[in-house]
Protein backbone atom coordinates (compact mmCIF):
# COMPACT_ATOMS: atom_id res chain seq x y z
CA UNK A 1 0.00 0.00 0.00
CA UNK A 2 0.89 3.56 -0.80
CA UNK A 3 1.55 5.62 2.21
CA UNK A 4 0.75 8.91 0.13
CA UNK A 5 -2.44 9.43 2.53
CA UNK A 6 -0.08 12.21 2.71
CA UNK A 7 -1.08 15.60 4.15
CA UNK A 8 -2.40 16.96 1.38
CA UNK A 9 -5.20 13.83 0.71
CA UNK A 10 -5.64 13.99 5.02
CA UNK A 11 -6.77 17.88 5.24
CA UNK A 12 -8.41 17.41 1.78
CA UNK A 13 -10.68 14.35 3.24
CA UNK A 14 -10.98 16.45 7.05
CA UNK A 15 -12.27 19.61 5.81
CA UNK A 16 -14.24 18.57 3.13
CA UNK A 17 -17.39 19.02 4.95
CA UNK A 18 -16.95 23.05 5.20
CA UNK A 19 -16.71 22.83 1.50
CA UNK A 20 -20.41 21.05 0.90
CA UNK A 21 -21.66 18.62 -1.79
CA UNK A 22 -24.98 21.15 -2.39
CA UNK A 23 -25.23 21.85 -6.29
CA UNK A 24 -26.46 25.43 -6.42
CA UNK A 25 -26.92 25.02 -9.87
CA UNK A 26 -28.94 21.45 -9.67
CA UNK A 27 -32.80 23.66 -9.20
CA UNK A 28 -34.03 25.73 -12.09
CA UNK A 29 -35.29 29.64 -11.42
CA UNK A 30 -38.91 27.93 -12.43
CA UNK A 31 -39.82 25.72 -9.48
CA UNK A 32 -42.94 22.90 -9.57
CA UNK A 33 -46.14 23.21 -6.85
CA UNK A 34 -46.20 21.71 -3.76
CA UNK A 35 -48.94 18.89 -3.86
CA UNK A 36 -50.28 16.00 -1.44
CA UNK A 37 -49.39 12.58 -2.60
CA UNK A 38 -53.03 12.65 -4.01
CA UNK A 39 -52.07 15.26 -6.34
CA UNK A 40 -54.06 17.94 -4.46
CA UNK A 41 -52.31 21.42 -4.09
CA UNK A 42 -50.95 22.82 -1.08
CA UNK A 43 -51.77 26.50 -0.91
CA UNK A 44 -50.77 26.40 2.96
CA UNK A 45 -48.03 24.34 4.17
CA UNK A 46 -47.15 26.34 7.63
CA UNK A 47 -50.19 25.72 9.87
CA UNK A 48 -52.11 22.70 10.37
CA UNK A 49 -56.16 22.93 10.45
CA UNK A 50 -57.48 23.97 14.19
CA UNK A 51 -60.18 25.67 15.82
CA UNK A 52 -59.37 28.72 16.47
CA UNK A 53 -55.86 30.52 15.93
CA UNK A 54 -54.84 28.50 19.40
CA UNK A 55 -56.27 25.22 18.70
CA UNK A 56 -57.31 22.29 19.21
CA UNK A 57 -56.45 20.38 15.97
CA UNK A 58 -59.25 18.75 14.21
CA UNK A 59 -59.06 15.32 13.05
CA UNK A 60 -60.39 15.56 9.43
CA UNK A 61 -56.58 17.49 8.90
CA UNK A 62 -55.82 15.23 5.85
CA UNK A 63 -52.77 17.33 5.35
CA UNK A 64 -51.01 17.18 8.27
CA UNK A 65 -52.26 13.26 8.51
CA UNK A 66 -50.49 12.47 5.08
CA UNK A 67 -47.69 14.17 5.72
CA UNK A 68 -46.66 13.15 9.32
CA UNK A 69 -48.06 9.61 9.04
CA UNK A 70 -45.42 9.36 6.37
CA UNK A 71 -42.49 10.68 7.98
CA UNK A 72 -43.61 8.10 10.39
CA UNK A 73 -42.57 5.45 7.50
CA UNK A 74 -39.41 7.19 5.86
CA UNK A 75 -37.04 4.41 7.44
CA UNK A 76 -37.14 0.76 6.28
CA UNK A 77 -34.96 -1.52 8.68
CA UNK A 78 -31.52 -0.95 8.66
CA UNK A 79 -28.91 -3.29 7.41
CA UNK A 80 -27.79 -5.76 9.93
CA UNK A 81 -24.76 -5.37 8.13
CA UNK A 82 -23.48 -2.97 6.10
CA UNK A 83 -25.86 0.19 7.15
CA UNK A 84 -23.40 2.75 6.13
CA UNK A 85 -22.74 2.93 2.85
CA UNK A 86 -22.58 5.10 -0.34
CA UNK A 87 -23.32 4.60 -3.87
CA UNK A 88 -23.27 5.95 -7.60
CA UNK A 89 -23.82 5.18 -11.11
CA UNK A 90 -21.86 3.71 -13.88
CA UNK A 91 -20.92 1.49 -16.35
CA UNK A 92 -18.77 -2.06 -16.84
CA UNK A 93 -16.38 -1.78 -20.42
CA UNK A 94 -15.33 -5.29 -21.39
CA UNK A 95 -12.07 -6.42 -23.05
CA UNK A 96 -13.52 -9.03 -24.78
CA UNK A 97 -10.34 -11.02 -24.06
CA UNK A 98 -8.38 -12.74 -20.93
CA UNK A 99 -5.58 -13.84 -20.63
CA UNK A 100 -4.64 -13.12 -24.21
CA UNK A 101 -7.23 -15.30 -24.85
CA UNK A 102 -10.86 -15.09 -26.07
CA UNK A 103 -13.25 -14.65 -23.06
CA UNK A 104 -15.48 -16.88 -24.63
CA UNK A 105 -13.08 -20.33 -23.82
CA UNK A 106 -13.90 -19.80 -20.28
CA UNK A 107 -17.49 -18.25 -20.25
CA UNK A 108 -20.30 -17.37 -22.29
CA UNK A 109 -21.30 -14.50 -20.21
CA UNK A 110 -22.55 -11.67 -22.60
CA UNK A 111 -21.72 -8.96 -21.17
CA UNK A 112 -17.90 -9.98 -21.34
CA UNK A 113 -17.99 -11.12 -25.52
CA UNK A 114 -17.03 -8.23 -26.97
CA UNK A 115 -14.30 -5.53 -26.71
CA UNK A 116 -15.41 -1.98 -25.47
CA UNK A 117 -19.22 -3.07 -24.75
CA UNK A 118 -20.68 -1.61 -22.05
CA UNK A 119 -23.17 -2.98 -19.44
CA UNK A 120 -24.72 0.11 -16.93
CA UNK A 121 -24.38 -0.55 -13.61
CA UNK A 122 -24.52 0.79 -9.84
CA UNK A 123 -22.24 -0.08 -7.10
CA UNK A 124 -22.69 0.40 -3.11
CA UNK A 125 -19.62 0.91 -0.76
CA UNK A 126 -20.13 0.25 2.92
CA UNK A 127 -18.53 -0.29 6.28
CA UNK A 128 -19.83 -3.55 7.88
CA UNK A 129 -20.27 -3.62 11.38
CA UNK A 130 -21.74 -0.42 12.25
CA UNK A 131 -24.37 1.84 11.87
CA UNK A 132 -26.21 3.89 9.33
CA UNK A 133 -24.56 6.94 10.58
CA UNK A 134 -21.93 5.75 12.01
CA UNK A 135 -17.97 7.51 11.12
CA UNK A 136 -16.72 6.50 7.84
CA UNK A 137 -13.00 6.65 9.45
CA UNK A 138 -13.72 3.45 11.91
CA UNK A 139 -11.44 0.08 11.67
CA UNK A 140 -14.45 -2.25 9.50
CA UNK A 141 -13.73 -4.36 6.11
CA UNK A 142 -15.51 -2.10 3.67
CA UNK A 143 -18.35 -3.62 1.41
CA UNK A 144 -17.79 -3.82 -2.36
CA UNK A 145 -21.00 -4.20 -4.06
CA UNK A 146 -22.13 -4.25 -7.94
CA UNK A 147 -25.03 -4.18 -9.62
CA UNK A 148 -24.46 -4.84 -13.42
CA UNK A 149 -27.94 -4.49 -15.72
CA UNK A 150 -26.58 -6.65 -18.64
CA UNK A 151 -28.58 -7.98 -21.27
CA UNK A 152 -29.57 -11.33 -19.92
CA UNK A 153 -30.83 -9.91 -16.18
CA UNK A 154 -28.93 -8.79 -13.37
CA UNK A 155 -25.81 -9.64 -12.00
CA UNK A 156 -24.64 -8.94 -8.59
CA UNK A 157 -21.52 -9.32 -7.44
CA UNK A 158 -21.25 -8.93 -3.88
CA UNK A 159 -17.48 -8.83 -2.02
CA UNK A 160 -15.51 -6.72 0.30
CA UNK A 161 -12.13 -4.05 -0.12
CA UNK A 162 -10.15 -7.16 1.39
CA UNK A 163 -9.50 -10.27 -0.32
CA UNK A 164 -10.37 -13.00 2.48
CA UNK A 165 -12.58 -12.87 5.09
CA UNK A 166 -12.91 -13.51 8.82
CA UNK A 167 -14.81 -17.68 8.75
CA UNK A 168 -14.96 -19.95 6.44
CA UNK A 169 -18.41 -21.39 7.04
CA UNK A 170 -21.47 -19.75 6.87
CA UNK A 171 -23.32 -20.91 10.31
CA UNK A 172 -20.74 -19.12 11.82
CA UNK A 173 -21.25 -15.80 10.41
CA UNK A 174 -23.89 -14.67 13.03
CA UNK A 175 -21.36 -14.82 15.78
CA UNK A 176 -18.60 -13.22 13.96
CA UNK A 177 -20.70 -10.31 13.71
CA UNK A 178 -22.69 -10.45 17.07
CA UNK A 179 -18.97 -10.99 18.73
CA UNK A 180 -18.22 -7.23 16.10
CA UNK A 181 -21.64 -5.56 17.27
CA UNK A 182 -22.17 -3.51 20.01
CA UNK A 183 -22.98 -5.69 23.34
CA UNK A 184 -26.58 -6.29 23.78
CA UNK A 185 -26.60 -5.04 27.37
CA UNK A 186 -24.33 -2.06 27.34
CA UNK A 187 -24.65 -1.34 23.44
CA UNK A 188 -21.04 -0.49 23.55
CA UNK A 189 -18.68 -2.29 21.36
CA UNK A 190 -16.43 -4.10 23.08
CA UNK A 191 -12.82 -5.20 21.68
CA UNK A 192 -13.25 -7.92 24.61
CA UNK A 193 -15.70 -9.52 22.57
CA UNK A 194 -13.95 -8.97 19.52
CA UNK A 195 -10.96 -10.81 20.24
CA UNK A 196 -12.65 -13.61 22.94
CA UNK A 197 -14.14 -14.82 19.66
CA UNK A 198 -11.20 -14.04 17.28
CA UNK A 199 -8.45 -16.01 19.52
CA UNK A 200 -11.19 -19.09 19.13
CA UNK A 201 -11.27 -19.11 15.31
CA UNK A 202 -7.67 -19.44 14.08
CA UNK A 203 -9.00 -18.88 10.50
CA UNK A 204 -9.47 -15.31 11.35
CA UNK A 205 -5.46 -14.19 11.72
CA UNK A 206 -5.17 -13.87 7.96
CA UNK A 207 -8.28 -11.31 8.11
CA UNK A 208 -7.02 -9.58 11.56
CA UNK A 209 -3.83 -9.01 10.07
CA UNK A 210 -5.56 -7.17 7.23
CA UNK A 211 -8.07 -5.16 9.40
CA UNK A 212 -5.70 -4.11 12.09
CA UNK A 213 -3.33 -2.68 9.61
CA UNK A 214 -4.19 1.00 7.52
CA UNK A 215 -5.85 -1.17 4.99
CA UNK A 216 -8.82 -1.56 8.00
CA UNK A 217 -9.39 1.89 7.24
CA UNK A 218 -9.15 3.11 3.24
CA UNK A 219 -8.09 6.61 3.09
CA UNK A 220 -11.93 6.68 0.98
CA UNK A 221 -13.63 4.45 -1.29
CA UNK A 222 -12.48 6.00 -4.43
CA UNK A 223 -8.43 4.23 -2.61
CA UNK A 224 -9.35 0.87 -2.32
CA UNK A 225 -9.23 -2.48 -3.74
CA UNK A 226 -12.76 -5.00 -4.37
CA UNK A 227 -12.86 -8.51 -4.41
CA UNK A 228 -15.42 -10.93 -4.52
CA UNK A 229 -13.98 -12.51 -1.58
CA UNK A 230 -15.62 -16.04 -2.80
CA UNK A 231 -14.86 -18.33 -5.31
CA UNK A 232 -16.99 -18.26 -8.59
CA UNK A 233 -17.73 -20.37 -11.43
CA UNK A 234 -17.31 -19.47 -15.33
CA UNK A 235 -18.66 -22.03 -17.97
CA UNK A 236 -18.83 -21.70 -21.66
CA UNK A 237 -21.01 -22.79 -24.03
CA UNK A 238 -19.66 -26.27 -24.07
CA UNK A 239 -21.12 -26.28 -20.56
CA UNK A 240 -17.09 -26.63 -19.29
CA UNK A 241 -16.39 -24.57 -16.26
CA UNK A 242 -13.83 -23.44 -14.02
CA UNK A 243 -13.14 -21.85 -10.77
CA UNK A 244 -12.93 -17.80 -10.57
CA UNK A 245 -11.47 -15.36 -7.83
CA UNK A 246 -13.08 -11.48 -8.78
CA UNK A 247 -11.09 -8.47 -8.17
CA UNK A 248 -11.30 -4.73 -8.85
CA UNK A 249 -8.20 -2.61 -9.20
CA UNK A 250 -8.64 0.65 -8.39
CA UNK A 251 -6.70 3.62 -11.42
CA UNK A 252 -6.31 5.57 -8.45
CA UNK A 253 -3.71 3.57 -6.73
CA UNK A 254 -4.67 2.46 -3.09
CA UNK A 255 -4.53 4.66 -0.31
CA UNK A 256 -5.15 3.57 3.77
CA UNK A 257 -5.07 5.15 6.97
CA UNK A 258 -3.07 5.01 10.27
CA UNK A 259 -5.70 4.73 13.40
CA UNK A 260 -4.01 8.79 13.72
CA UNK A 261 -4.68 9.83 10.72
CA UNK A 262 -8.26 8.41 10.95
CA UNK A 263 -8.78 10.24 14.32
CA UNK A 264 -7.42 13.79 12.73
CA UNK A 265 -10.11 12.99 9.93
CA UNK A 266 -12.87 12.09 12.48
CA UNK A 267 -12.26 15.06 14.55
CA UNK A 268 -13.61 17.35 11.72
CA UNK A 269 -15.63 15.12 9.64
CA UNK A 270 -17.49 11.33 9.91
CA UNK A 271 -18.62 11.49 6.64
CA UNK A 272 -15.57 12.01 4.68
CA UNK A 273 -15.43 8.89 2.55
CA UNK A 274 -19.23 9.41 1.21
CA UNK A 275 -18.69 13.02 0.66
CA UNK A 276 -14.99 12.57 -1.20
CA UNK A 277 -16.74 10.21 -3.96
CA UNK A 278 -19.96 11.89 -4.26
CA UNK A 279 -17.24 15.17 -4.88
CA UNK A 280 -14.79 13.33 -7.03
CA UNK A 281 -18.08 12.65 -9.44
CA UNK A 282 -19.55 16.10 -9.54
CA UNK A 283 -16.17 17.68 -10.49
CA UNK A 284 -15.88 15.38 -13.49
CA UNK A 285 -13.06 13.06 -12.17
CA UNK A 286 -14.83 9.57 -12.57
CA UNK A 287 -13.39 6.70 -10.34
CA UNK A 288 -12.30 3.24 -11.86
CA UNK A 289 -11.11 0.36 -11.43
CA UNK A 290 -10.03 -2.20 -13.96
CA UNK A 291 -11.78 -5.88 -13.42
CA UNK A 292 -9.79 -8.97 -13.20
CA UNK A 293 -10.19 -12.28 -12.28
CA UNK A 294 -8.21 -15.44 -11.29
CA UNK A 295 -8.74 -18.64 -13.20
CA UNK A 296 -8.54 -22.50 -11.72
CA UNK A 297 -9.17 -25.55 -12.90
CA UNK A 298 -12.10 -27.24 -11.21
CA UNK A 299 -11.29 -29.72 -8.82
CA UNK A 300 -9.87 -30.25 -5.44
CA UNK A 301 -5.93 -29.34 -6.55
CA UNK A 302 -4.19 -31.82 -4.04
CA UNK A 303 -0.71 -29.90 -4.79
CA UNK A 304 -2.38 -26.53 -2.94
CA UNK A 305 -1.51 -26.72 0.90
CA UNK A 306 -4.89 -24.59 1.09
CA UNK A 307 -8.41 -25.47 -0.41
CA UNK A 308 -9.34 -22.95 -3.22
CA UNK A 309 -12.56 -22.87 -1.87
CA UNK A 310 -11.42 -21.34 1.33
CA UNK A 311 -12.31 -17.61 1.39
CA UNK A 312 -9.67 -17.03 4.27
CA UNK A 313 -7.17 -17.93 1.82
CA UNK A 314 -5.56 -15.64 -1.10
CA UNK A 315 -4.75 -17.61 -4.62
CA UNK A 316 -1.01 -16.55 -4.87
CA UNK A 317 -0.83 -14.48 -7.57
CA UNK A 318 2.20 -16.47 -9.26
CA UNK A 319 0.65 -19.45 -9.94
CA UNK A 320 -2.89 -17.71 -10.75
CA UNK A 321 -2.07 -14.18 -12.21
CA UNK A 322 -4.53 -11.71 -12.35
CA UNK A 323 -6.08 -10.92 -16.01
CA UNK A 324 -7.77 -7.98 -17.11
CA UNK A 325 -11.35 -8.30 -18.44
CA UNK A 326 -12.90 -4.71 -18.21
CA UNK A 327 -13.23 -1.67 -16.39
CA UNK A 328 -15.50 -0.29 -13.98
CA UNK A 329 -16.32 3.57 -14.45
CA UNK A 330 -18.26 5.67 -11.78
CA UNK A 331 -19.56 8.64 -13.91
CA UNK A 332 -23.16 9.10 -11.96
CA UNK A 333 -24.23 10.40 -8.46
CA UNK A 334 -27.22 9.12 -7.28
CA UNK A 335 -30.31 11.50 -7.62
CA UNK A 336 -31.69 10.50 -4.52
CA UNK A 337 -30.06 8.53 -1.23
CA UNK A 338 -32.96 6.51 0.09
CA UNK A 339 -34.36 5.65 -3.01
CA UNK A 340 -31.10 4.37 -4.82
CA UNK A 341 -28.29 3.61 -2.08
CA UNK A 342 -30.80 2.65 0.60
CA UNK A 343 -32.76 0.39 -1.21
CA UNK A 344 -30.60 -1.00 -3.34
CA UNK A 345 -30.90 -4.46 -2.51
CA UNK A 346 -28.15 -7.38 -3.56
CA UNK A 347 -27.73 -11.15 -3.57
CA UNK A 348 -24.47 -13.73 -3.98
CA UNK A 349 -26.92 -15.58 -5.75
CA UNK A 350 -28.32 -13.38 -8.66
CA UNK A 351 -26.30 -14.95 -11.47
CA UNK A 352 -26.84 -14.61 -15.01
CA UNK A 353 -26.38 -17.61 -17.98
CA UNK A 354 -22.38 -18.02 -18.66
CA UNK A 355 -21.67 -17.31 -14.44
CA UNK A 356 -22.44 -19.84 -11.60
CA UNK A 357 -21.67 -21.05 -8.23
CA UNK A 358 -18.95 -23.13 -6.73
CA UNK A 359 -19.16 -25.66 -3.43
CA UNK A 360 -17.77 -22.61 -1.17
CA UNK A 361 -19.80 -22.94 1.89
CA UNK A 362 -19.63 -19.63 2.50
CA UNK A 363 -20.71 -18.83 -0.97
CA UNK A 364 -23.63 -21.21 -0.07
CA UNK A 365 -25.24 -19.59 2.91
CA UNK A 366 -24.84 -15.89 1.80
CA UNK A 367 -27.02 -16.65 -1.23
CA UNK A 368 -30.11 -17.94 0.79
CA UNK A 369 -28.93 -14.59 3.25
CA UNK A 370 -28.39 -11.54 1.31
CA UNK A 371 -31.86 -12.22 -0.75
CA UNK A 372 -34.07 -13.18 2.31
CA UNK A 373 -32.22 -9.91 4.34
CA UNK A 374 -33.67 -8.01 1.21
CA UNK A 375 -37.25 -9.52 0.74
CA UNK A 376 -37.36 -8.83 4.68
CA UNK A 377 -35.91 -5.23 5.16
CA UNK A 378 -37.35 -3.86 1.78
CA UNK A 379 -40.33 -6.15 1.20
CA UNK A 380 -41.19 -9.22 -0.99
CA UNK A 381 -41.48 -7.21 -4.50
CA UNK A 382 -37.67 -5.23 -4.06
CA UNK A 383 -36.88 -6.08 -7.29
CA UNK A 384 -39.85 -3.92 -9.05
CA UNK A 385 -37.68 -0.30 -7.80
CA UNK A 386 -36.39 0.81 -10.60
CA UNK A 387 -32.61 0.63 -8.73
CA UNK A 388 -33.07 -2.94 -8.29
CA UNK A 389 -35.13 -4.19 -11.79
CA UNK A 390 -33.00 -5.43 -14.73
CA UNK A 391 -33.08 -3.09 -17.55
CA UNK A 392 -34.24 -6.29 -19.36
CA UNK A 393 -38.18 -6.48 -18.85
CA UNK A 394 -38.79 -9.49 -16.23
CA UNK A 395 -41.88 -11.74 -17.26
CA UNK A 396 -42.86 -13.63 -14.38
CA UNK A 397 -46.12 -15.43 -13.01
CA UNK A 398 -44.98 -13.93 -9.52
CA UNK A 399 -48.18 -11.46 -8.69
CA UNK A 400 -49.69 -9.80 -5.92
CA UNK A 401 -47.54 -9.15 -1.88
CA UNK A 402 -46.69 -5.79 -0.08
CA UNK A 403 -46.54 -2.78 -2.85
CA UNK A 404 -47.15 -4.35 -5.81
CA UNK A 405 -45.85 -1.98 -8.32
CA UNK A 406 -46.95 -3.12 -11.85
CA UNK A 407 -47.59 -6.96 -12.82
CA UNK A 408 -44.60 -8.53 -14.60
CA UNK A 409 -46.51 -9.32 -17.72
CA UNK A 410 -44.82 -10.28 -21.21
CA UNK A 411 -46.51 -7.97 -24.05
CA UNK A 412 -49.14 -9.67 -25.48
CA UNK A 413 -49.71 -11.86 -22.92
CA UNK A 414 -52.48 -13.54 -21.42
CA UNK A 415 -53.39 -11.69 -18.47
CA UNK A 416 -55.67 -14.59 -16.54
CA UNK A 417 -52.87 -16.60 -16.83
CA UNK A 418 -50.17 -16.71 -14.19
CA UNK A 419 -48.40 -20.05 -14.31
CA UNK A 420 -46.99 -22.07 -16.44
CA UNK A 421 -47.16 -24.59 -18.81
CA UNK A 422 -50.34 -22.74 -20.38
CA UNK A 423 -52.13 -22.99 -23.91
CA UNK A 424 -53.88 -20.19 -23.17
CA UNK A 425 -51.23 -17.21 -23.95
CA UNK A 426 -49.30 -17.89 -20.84
CA UNK A 427 -45.20 -17.40 -20.68
CA UNK A 428 -43.13 -20.43 -22.19
CA UNK A 429 -39.39 -21.52 -21.11
CA UNK A 430 -36.41 -19.87 -22.83
CA UNK A 431 -34.05 -21.69 -25.28
CA UNK A 432 -30.83 -22.61 -23.40
CA UNK A 433 -27.94 -20.77 -24.79
CA UNK A 434 -26.01 -23.62 -24.59
CA UNK A 435 -24.81 -26.75 -22.66
CA UNK A 436 -25.66 -27.15 -19.09
CA UNK A 437 -22.79 -27.00 -16.56
CA UNK A 438 -23.29 -30.18 -14.98
CA UNK A 439 -20.60 -30.75 -11.88
CA UNK A 440 -20.51 -34.06 -10.47
CA UNK A 441 -21.50 -34.06 -6.49
CA UNK A 442 -20.97 -36.88 -4.01
CA UNK A 443 -20.05 -37.66 -0.64
CA UNK A 444 -21.67 -38.42 2.76
CA UNK A 445 -23.66 -35.65 4.51
CA UNK A 446 -21.42 -34.87 7.39
CA UNK A 447 -20.58 -31.88 9.63
CA UNK A 448 -16.82 -31.55 9.52
CA UNK A 449 -14.26 -28.92 8.90
CA UNK A 450 -12.27 -28.87 5.49
CA UNK A 451 -9.09 -30.81 5.72
CA UNK A 452 -6.32 -28.24 4.71
CA UNK A 453 -7.25 -25.20 7.64
CA UNK A 454 -3.60 -23.89 7.04
CA UNK A 455 -4.60 -20.89 9.25
CA UNK A 456 -1.37 -19.30 9.82
CA UNK A 457 0.95 -19.22 6.51
CA UNK A 458 -0.82 -17.05 4.46
CA UNK A 459 -1.50 -14.75 8.04
CA UNK A 460 2.25 -14.49 8.26
CA UNK A 461 3.22 -14.05 4.50
CA UNK A 462 0.96 -10.90 4.98
CA UNK A 463 2.96 -9.87 7.97
CA UNK A 464 6.56 -9.91 5.98
CA UNK A 465 4.81 -8.37 2.83
CA UNK A 466 3.57 -5.20 4.65
CA UNK A 467 6.24 -2.11 4.89
CA UNK A 468 7.57 -1.39 8.33
CA UNK A 469 5.27 1.43 8.84
CA UNK A 470 2.35 -1.20 8.24
CA UNK A 471 3.79 -3.61 10.60
CA UNK A 472 4.01 -0.85 12.94
CA UNK A 473 0.64 0.38 12.95
CA UNK A 474 -0.91 -3.25 12.66
CA UNK A 475 1.27 -3.33 16.22
CA UNK A 476 0.01 -0.22 17.50
CA UNK A 477 -3.48 -1.46 16.54
CA UNK A 478 -3.72 -4.92 18.06
CA UNK A 479 -1.74 -4.05 21.31
CA UNK A 480 -4.07 -1.40 21.80
CA UNK A 481 -7.51 -3.66 21.17
CA UNK A 482 -6.30 -6.33 23.34
CA UNK A 483 -5.18 -4.25 26.51
CA UNK A 484 -8.55 -4.37 28.15
CA UNK A 485 -8.77 -8.10 27.38
CA UNK A 486 -8.68 -10.92 29.97
CA UNK A 487 -5.02 -12.44 30.10
CA UNK A 488 -6.54 -15.71 28.56
CA UNK A 489 -7.60 -13.77 25.44
CA UNK A 490 -4.11 -12.33 25.36
CA UNK A 491 -2.55 -15.40 25.22
CA UNK A 492 -4.79 -16.67 23.15
CA UNK A 493 -4.00 -14.05 20.78
CA UNK A 494 -0.17 -14.39 21.01
CA UNK A 495 -0.01 -17.40 20.64
CA UNK A 496 -1.81 -17.38 17.18
CA UNK A 497 0.23 -14.44 16.52
CA UNK A 498 3.36 -16.42 17.14
CA UNK A 499 2.12 -18.93 14.38
CA UNK A 500 1.55 -16.89 12.07
CA UNK A 501 5.21 -15.39 12.50
CA UNK A 502 7.51 -15.23 15.51
CA UNK A 503 8.19 -11.90 15.39
CA UNK A 504 4.37 -10.90 15.11
CA UNK A 505 3.52 -12.94 18.08
CA UNK A 506 6.48 -10.89 20.09
CA UNK A 507 6.14 -7.90 19.32
CA UNK A 508 1.99 -8.01 20.35
CA UNK A 509 3.40 -9.49 23.89
CA UNK A 510 6.16 -7.25 24.32
CA UNK A 511 3.40 -4.45 23.93
CA UNK A 512 0.99 -6.19 26.55
CA UNK A 513 4.11 -6.63 28.67
CA UNK A 514 3.30 -10.64 28.31
CA UNK A 515 5.49 -13.29 27.28
CA UNK A 516 4.93 -15.57 24.39
CA UNK A 517 3.21 -18.59 25.78
CA UNK A 518 5.37 -21.73 25.49
CA UNK A 519 7.93 -19.03 23.72
CA UNK A 520 7.23 -21.69 20.77
CA UNK A 521 9.95 -21.89 18.15
CA UNK A 522 10.51 -23.42 14.91
CA UNK A 523 7.61 -24.16 12.25
CA UNK A 524 3.67 -24.90 13.32
CA UNK A 525 1.41 -27.48 11.88
CA UNK A 526 -0.59 -25.02 10.33
CA UNK A 527 2.02 -22.24 9.48
CA UNK A 528 4.95 -20.95 8.99
CA UNK A 529 7.13 -18.91 11.92
CA UNK A 530 10.00 -16.55 10.91
CA UNK A 531 11.73 -14.72 13.22
CA UNK A 532 12.55 -11.58 11.50
CA UNK A 533 10.04 -8.89 9.61
CA UNK A 534 11.53 -9.27 6.15
CA UNK A 535 9.97 -9.91 3.51
CA UNK A 536 9.30 -13.83 2.23
CA UNK A 537 9.81 -15.32 -0.79
CA UNK A 538 5.98 -17.09 -0.46
CA UNK A 539 5.03 -13.52 0.54
CA UNK A 540 6.04 -11.94 -3.06
CA UNK A 541 3.24 -13.88 -4.04
CA UNK A 542 0.14 -12.10 -2.46
CA UNK A 543 1.67 -8.77 -2.15
CA UNK A 544 -0.90 -6.39 -3.70
CA UNK A 545 1.27 -4.54 -7.09
CA UNK A 546 -0.99 -1.62 -6.91
CA UNK A 547 0.56 -1.38 -3.02
CA UNK A 548 3.88 -2.08 -3.78
CA UNK A 549 4.26 0.85 -6.44
CA UNK A 550 4.51 -1.85 -9.17
CA UNK A 551 1.76 -1.31 -12.58
CA UNK A 552 -1.74 -1.92 -11.60
CA UNK A 553 -2.62 -4.42 -14.59
CA UNK A 554 -3.50 -7.72 -13.61
CA UNK A 555 -3.19 -7.34 -10.06
CA UNK A 556 -5.52 -6.50 -7.14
Amino acid sequence: MSREADDALINQLADGLAQGTVNDKAGSATTGTLTTRQGHPVTNNQSMRTVGRRGPATLENYQFIEKITHFDRERIPERVVHARGAGAHGYFEAYGTVGGEPISKYTRAKLFQEKGKRTPLFIRFSTVAHGGTSPETLRDPRGFAVKFYTEDGNWDLVGNNLKVFFIRDAIKFPDVIHAFKPDPVTNIQDSRRIFDFISQTPESMHMITFVFSPWGIPASYRFMEGSGVNTYKWYNEAGEGVLIKYHWVPKQGVKGLTQEQANQIQGKNFNHATQDLYAAIERGEYPEWEFCVQIMSDDEHPELDFDPLDDTKIWPEDKFPLLPVGKMVLNKNPENYFAEVEQVAFGTGVLVDGLDFSDDKMLQGRTLSYSDTQRYRVGPNYLQLPVNAPKKAATTNQRDGQMTYHVDLAEGANPHVNYEPSSLGGLKEATAAGEDHTPQVEGQLVRQKIDRENNFQQAGERYRAFEDWERDDLISNLVSGLKPCTREIQDRMVSMLSQCDQEYGRRVAEGLGISVPGQATGSSPNGVASSNGHNDPKADSITSPVASGEAAVGAN
